[in-house]
C-alpha cells in the first residue's frame, strides 16, 4: 500500500517525532510503499493567505500553491497522521496543512443546491492517527476530542466509502514514565505491522 505518514512537531528529539520514526519504519519494513512528510522538517507553511483564500473555491487556481502536496495526498491510499493534541486539537502546522491542501475540486466537491458536499479522495482507503495528549481519557472526550473528530469524521467522509480506520492514542503524555511511552511505541508497531500490504 502506498502510505503518507504526517507528521506535526517542532522538536525533532520528541516523543512525538520517534513516534513517526516508528511509523514509517515499520511501514516500510512490512513493505508497504512510504512518503514521511514531516511538515515542520520541511518547512511547510501553514498560514492562507489573502489571495489563496480570495481563489479558494476557484478551480484551478486553488491548487498552485499547494500543488506538490496535493500530489502526495493523491498518491497515497494510507494517509496516517501522527502528532501531539494541543488545547484538544491539532497543532497550527497541521491545521494549516489540513486548510491550505484539502482543497474544493481536487479533494471534495463543493454543495450544490440541496445537496452536500461529496468527497472526491477515494484513493484514501485506510485513515489513521497516533496522537500524545496530556490531558487524561475522560477530559479529553468530555471536551469532545475535537481534533480526532476532524480527522475521523470529517476527512474520513472524504475518503473512499469503505476506508478503514484506526485511531492510537497515549493520553496523561507529560505523567508518564519511560516504560509506559515505550510501551505505547510498541503497541503502534503492532497496529502497523497489522495493516495488509
Amino acid at each position: 500500500m502506498r502510505v503518507l505518514v504526517v507528521h506535526a512537531h517542532p522538536v525533532a528529539e520528541s516523543f512525538s517525532a520517534a513516534l513517526f520514526r516508528t511509523a514509517v519504519e515499520t511501514l516500510e519494513a512490512r513493505g508497504h510503499e512510504v512518503r514521511p512528510v514531516d511538515l515542520y522538517a520541511q518547512g511547510f507553511d501553514p498560514v492562507m493567505r489573502r489571495q489563496e483564500r480570495l481563489d479558494y473555491h476557484t478551480r484551478g487556481s486553488n491548487v498552485t500553491p499547494v500543488a506538490a502536496a496535493l500530489a502526495e495526498l493523491k498518491w497515497a491510499e494510507g494517509l496516517i497522521f501522527v502528532y501531539p493534541t494541543w488545547w484538544y486539537s491539532h497543532p497550527a502546522m497541521l491545521k494549516g496543512w489540513i486548510d491550505r491542501v484539502w482543497v474544493p475540486h481536487e479533494t471534495f466537491t463543493l454543495p450544490e443546491g440541496n445537496q452536500p458536499i461529496r468527497g472526491l479522495m477515494t484513493n484514501i482507503r485506510l485513515l489513521g492517527g497516533i496522537s500524545t495528549y496530556g490531558a487524561p481519557w475522560l477530559w479529553t472526550r468530555w471536551v469532545g476530542d475535537p481534533g480526532r473528530r476532524v480527522i475521523m469524521r470529517g476527512i474520513r467522509a472524504i475518503c473512499a466509502p469503505r476506508c478503514r480506520t484506526f485511531w492510537l492514542a497515549l493520553h496523561r503524555m507529560d505523567n508518564l514514565g519511560a516504560e509506559q511511552r515505550a510501551a505505547f511505541v510498541e503497541r503502534v508497531r503492532a497496529r502497523l505491522r497489522s495493516l495488509p500490504v
